[in-house]
């Protein structure tokens, strides 16, 4: 039976801070994680900034040792875990729903809870700079120097805090991948799923994976520094290898489930813009299954200085190298995609077109760095550093904005100024290749990582300085991307029409503002591209597979915010373990969250909640009213 409906004037009432703190919407929540994550994006930012400057000239004094450690600490830690991943998760959660047809996620209250537990995760690693400074020991907290008699209370946020974060990413992996499966809208098979729905499904399958080996190897590191554990303590009889062979378990896809959204990304803007199908839609979806399969067999790749041996080292290195493969097929078919096509070079595909290059430049000096005995030679140098940005900054962020500028309109409803986004983008893109290509020579002149500082005349002052003068232009352009959103708030393109760019896929089948239940009638879909089929074979719109009916809709909730408050002081309880003089029971502020965690699930379990429903009668006004 439905339950009594709730209509647009009752929800009129809500306050906007309510609404947003309560809210089960995929598309409200996309923008909460994009909001987070610029927000750790920038934080991470500064502190990339503060690293250069303090090596921009051999002997600097800017920061010390032991803040600089904290620094690159954190930023590596931001950088991957708390900006990365939430500004894809961000386009996932908005995109991936519309582009299958689906009126939401398959859980929105877990949807929610998702972000809100991650936010609080990353809320507490960030607390470390009120208690004494941030973790010490790399962003890979390598042991010893991550075990308790070395590193200080830093660490233990680092533990605690992504351990809660991570809950909230496996949380919200897991809802990806139930509603890509189970909420495709009539005619959407597996393969008419466009390349970034693949995408998603698939680096929610790494995370899910992956995840979880990182969660076992923080409880083992947390019982050491927390619990008098031994696991890696080599006096005691601990193994300090095993730390690493199980942060690399996750460490290596965690790239990948960055990279493979980011290819995604990009296989959507370029089709778009070259008014072309994407070149070999089935090649590439088994090239991202395989890179993801092959993600899991290269771990200690990162480990052949440890000795482990030359065969170990072999297999490793045989496995490494062919990861090219499909990642080469991918690269040739979105240069076969743009062969030919009537190209439109706007800020999103100026974007999606540097990507290419820049990150086949971050993949050769990966193979490089593949090869176990040259690596002896990279290892622990700039060279390392470069390659990775290239990969994560080249790679991820490049296509971060092209997905930002491409995006934009339908999130928001107008466009980004494309004048003010051209300059950003080469502003950016000389800056990250004044940083970055320069470290590569500096790795090859023996400059060595994680120090944080060098004596001059050993041939480092000029490529630091150069490097450092990118960074400011990375910054520049970064602020420039500020001033774009601002600007287009009051001054940009309205759109009106859902469909700004003559897009494909089927999120741009939707009108502008998306409605609340996303399609008045769930789509039927003919073809892979529907939207462009529609087109071409069509009246232009997509076709129903059903008539209008009542559309049934989740409630607000405001318990997965009490949820995550709950995990947040019940893990800052488990950190005050380890704090001198503390005012109260670290105990007793562990039992506060329990109670708090726990009573909000049970109040979740017993509440009758079966949503409400929006009458037919509404939808077909909204229908009427934009077809006018």
């Amino acid at each position: 039976m439905n339950t009594p409906i709730e209509t647009s004037e009752v929800k009129k009432e809500k306050s906007v801070l309510w609404d947003w703190l309560t809210t089960v919407d995929h598309k409200k929540i996309a923008v909460l994680y994009l909001v987070a994550g610029t927000l750790f994006f920038v934080k991470a930012g500064v502190m990339a900034l503060l690293i250069r400057i303090q090596l921009m000239y051999p002997e600097m004094t800017f920061l010390s040792g032991q803040t600089y450690n904290e620094m690159l600490s954190m930023h590596g830690t931001i950088m991957l875990f708390l900006a990365a991943t939430p500004l894809l998760f961000g386009f996932m959660n908005y995109i991936v729903p519309l582009q299958i047809g689906a009126r939401d996620v398959a859980f929105p209250f877990l949807n929610s809870l998702g972000f809100w537990i991650f936010f609080f995760g990353g809320l507490l690693v960030s607390l470390s700079w009120f208690f004494g400074g941030g973790p010490d020991a790399g962003w890979t907290a390598k042991i010893p120097l991550a075990s308790r008699d070395w590193a200080g209370l830093g660490l233990d946020f680092y533990v605690i805090g992504l351990q809660v974060s991570g809950i909230g990413t496996l949380v919200a992996a897991i809802n990806f991948l139930v509603t890509i499966v189970n909420m495709r809208a009539p005619g959407m098979t597996m393969m008419r799923l466009p390349l970034f729905v693949w995408t998603t499904f698939v680096s929610s399958t790494l995370i899910l994976f992956a995840f979880t080996p990182l969660a076992a190897g923080l409880l083992l590191l947390m019982l050491d520094r927390l619990f008098g554990g031994q696991v890696f303590i080599h006096e005691l009889g601990g193994n300090v290898l095993i730390w690493q062979h199980i942060f690399w378990i996750f460490g290596h896809p965690e790239v990948y489930l960055l990279v493979l959204p980011a290819f995604g990304i990009i296989s959507e803007v370029i089709p778009a813009f070259t008014r072309k199908r994407l070149f070999g839609y089935t090649a590439m979806v088994f090239a991202t299954i395989v890179i993801a399969f092959l993600g899991f067999m290269v771990w200690a790749h990162h480990m052949y200085t440890v000795g482990m041996g030359p065969i170990a080292n072999s297999v490793f290195a045989i496995a490494t190298m062919t990861i090219a493969v499909p990642t080469g097929v991918k690269v040739f078919n979105w240069l076969f995609t743009l062969w030919g096509g009537k190209i439109t070079f706007n800020t999103a595909m100026l974007f999606a077109t540097s990507f290419i290059p820049t990150f086949v430049l971050g993949g050769v000096t990966g193979v490089m760095m593949a090869m176990a005995p040259v690596d002896h030679l990279y290892h622990d140098t700039y060279f390392i550093v470069a390659h990775f940005h290239y990969i994560i900054v080249g790679g991820i962020v490049l296509a971060l904005f092209s997905g930002l500028y491409y995006w934009y309109p339908k999130i928001f409803g107008h466009k980004l100024n494309e004048t003010i986004g051209k300059l950003m983008f080469w502003v950016f893109f000389t800056g990250f290749h004044l940083t970055f290509l320069i470290q590569h020579f500096l790795g090859l002149y023996g400059m060595p990582r994680h120090v944080y500082t060098y004596l001059g005349d050993q041939g480092f002052d000029a490529f630091n300085f150069i490097s450092t003068i990118g960074t400011f232009f990375m910054s520049v352009g970064v602020i420039l991307l500020v001033i774009n959103i601002i600007y287009s708030a009051y001054k940009g393109e309205r759109v009106t029409n859902g469909d700004p760019w003559d897009a494909r896929t089927l999120e741009w089948a939707t009108e502008n503002p998306v409605p609340e239940y996303n399609f008045a009638q769930t789509p039927l879909v003919r073809s892979l591209d529907p939207l462009y089929y529609e087109k071409i074979y069509g009246d232009g719109k997509m076709q129903p597979s059903e008539p209008i009916k009542d559309i049934h809709m989740p409630n607000s909730s405001i318990i997965p915010l009490f949820i995550s408050i709950g995990l947040f002081i019940m893990g800052f309880g488990f950190i005050m373990m380890n704090m001198d003089g503390t005012l109260l029971s670290p105990l007793l502020v562990i039992f506060v969250g329990a109670i708090v965690t726990f009573g909000a699930m049970i109040a979740r379990s017993v509440k009758e909640d079966h949503g409400f429903y929006i009458p037919k009668e509404k939808i077909q006004a909204d229908v009427d009213s934009q077809n006018k």
